[in-house]
């Protein structure tokens, strides 16, 4: 069966380990890293997708760096930082859970950030704090994000299955050993649409072959709900750019044209295509991704 991560073993060879701080907030122990910046610089808080961690920003952090403070975390059961305490089945796994639990940790640091980054489901924890009023940034940017519900019978049977799933103490040990299977792993890899280099796919081999991990993502999936959050879109009154890989396999792009019709017009949201990257285009293309959240930024002063 699969091996779980531990810091004192994993954590030196982790990348940015040396930013790496362990913090106690809203009932849980986080992983942080945190990147200074220029002194008074502006925040980013960068949210990743389920089943990923701080590691999905270790190119991409850096270069953002050059000219804001960057925060990043493993969210609530994911990597280092520790499952809430009531297992899979906790509120903090939900997503207005997770958006209050992402408040808390935010006010123990002290940060109020200008801009929300979030990947995938971390695009929605971004939004539902906006929405929520725990957060108010100058925008939220989404990469490839997902917002919109599961429709049809896949919507109606996702959650109840999820949840049997995440509930069955094995599941998540027999999700591990599996998944860490090497051609099993490039399957998961190569079904996002996206490519990703030796590193890459070594720490993802990493986290799923956690079963602590696979029960935070297998939790997180199990308690998560985006039919409140599709329905209130409308009301969202921070500005939303949502960034999209052409080849995203995981998050079809037209969900992200849909997204854009339910906000109001005065958010002058914006629809930037990323030609030839997938789901995980932040970790294939740092460059071209930090370069567009810096431009972004500055669209929204």
């Amino acid at each position: 069966m699969g091996q779980g991560l531990d810091w004192k073993r994993d954590g030196p060879q982790w990348p940015h380990h040396d930013l790496s701080r362990f913090v106690w907030a809203a009932g849980l122990q986080w992983h942080v890293q945190r990147f200074a910046g220029p002194a008074h610089a502006p925040c980013l808080v960068l949210l990743h997708g389920t089943g990923a961690s701080t590691h999905s920003w270790r190119d991409l952090a850096p270069l953002l760096a050059a000219r804001f403070e960057v925060v990043t975390m493993d969210l609530p059961g994911h990597a280092f930082t520790g499952m809430p305490p009531a297992g899979v089945g906790s509120p903090q796994l939900s997503l207005p859970g997770m958006a209050r639990a992402v408040h808390g940790l935010m006010q123990t640091l002290a940060i109020s950030p200008a801009m929300l980054v979030g990947h995938s489901a971390g695009a929605a924890v971004a939004v539902r704090m906006c929405l929520d009023g725990l957060a108010t940034p100058r925008s939220v940017l989404g990469l490839n994000a997902a917002l919109m519900p599961l429709g049809g019978l896949a919507g109606r049977l996702f959650s109840p299955v999820a949840k049997l799933m995440a509930s069955a103490p094995f599941v998540p040990r027999l999700f591990a050993w599996h998944a860490n299977e090497p051609a099993v792993l490039q399957r998961l890899l190569l079904s996002t649409g996206s490519t990703l280099d030796a590193t890459g796919t070594a720490l993802y081999r990493q986290l799923v072959s956690s079963p602590e991990h696979a029960a935070g993502a297998l939790g997180m999936m199990a308690n998560w709900d985006l039919d409140s959050l599709w329905r209130d879109l409308p009301r969202l009154a921070v500005p939303l750019d949502l960034v999209v890989g052409e080849r995203d396999r995981t998050v079809p792009p037209e969900q992200a044209t849909r997204a854009m019709g339910r906000l109001s017009p005065a958010l002058n949201a914006q629809y930037l295509q990323l030609d030839g990257l997938g789901h995980l285009a932040h970790e294939e293309q740092p460059d071209t991704v930090a370069r567009l959240i810096a431009e972004r930024f500055d669209s929204r002063a």
